[in-house]
């Protein structure tokens, strides 16, 4: 797969805002610092396009992007941050429960984590929740640069060990090292979203 355009198309916090046009959805989830706007716009070849994401009143809300008229990545809003109320990331956890309940064209999730430490609690949330709504997933180590070329697979691999240990779910992933200032794991990323986003074969 080949992005060749991509262009914000809304932002919204409410399900009844949620696109209905039945285009496959394929959201990124991460922490505020993990890399997730450098990474959509390294598969977009856009280095401007997820800075809406950033921008004042947009940081909290799910960001629609239309990708190849085909379909939608979403940025969904950035968690992890130090100084957040209780009522803050209540609010958030609230905003994404109801998203992934109501999202019915949401086709897998990508989890983004930093290669070099152990998943956060709200990273291992976020697979909580794709494995309670039966969404297909797949975590996205970033800053995989960071880390020497022959370690990257026991980094990959440690981090899958620490996500078995501490979560009792019964599904297969796979964890991508990607690193958008090291151009790596584009075309496997770009072949993950073309599989996922593609014709499903109909349920029995």
């Amino acid at each position: 797969m080949e992005i060749k355009k991509a262009s914000f198309y809304t932002s919204m916090k409410h399900a009844d805002g949620y696109p209905n046009d039945g285009k496959p959805e394929i959201a990124f989830a991460g922490k505020s610092n993990v890399g997730k706007s450098s990474l959509i716009n390294f598969l977009a070849n856009n280095g401007k396009l997820a800075y809406v994401s950033k921008q004042p009143g947009k940081t909290r809300l799910i960001n629609y992007f239309l990708v190849n008229e085909a379909f939608y990545l979403v940025d969904l809003p950035g968690y992890g941050f130090a100084r957040v109320s209780k009522a803050e990331k209540e609010s958030w956890a609230d905003m994404m429960e109801h998203y992934f309940a109501a999202a019915k064209f949401l086709r897998a999730l990508v989890i983004l984590a930093d290669i070099r430490h152990e998943p956060t609690e709200d990273d291992l949330q976020m697979i909580k929740w794709a494995a309670h709504f039966k969404i297909p997933f797949l975590v996205a180590a970033t800053k995989a640069d960071k880390v020497a070329k022959s370690k990257r697979y026991h980094y990959a691999m440690k981090m899958a060990k620490y996500i078995a240990e501490n979560l009792d779910i019964d599904t297969d992933f796979e964890i991508l090292p990607v690193s958008s200032a090291g151009k790596m794991g584009k075309e496997k990323l770009l072949g993950y979203l073309e599989k996922m986003t593609g014709p499903q074969e109909d349920a029995e």
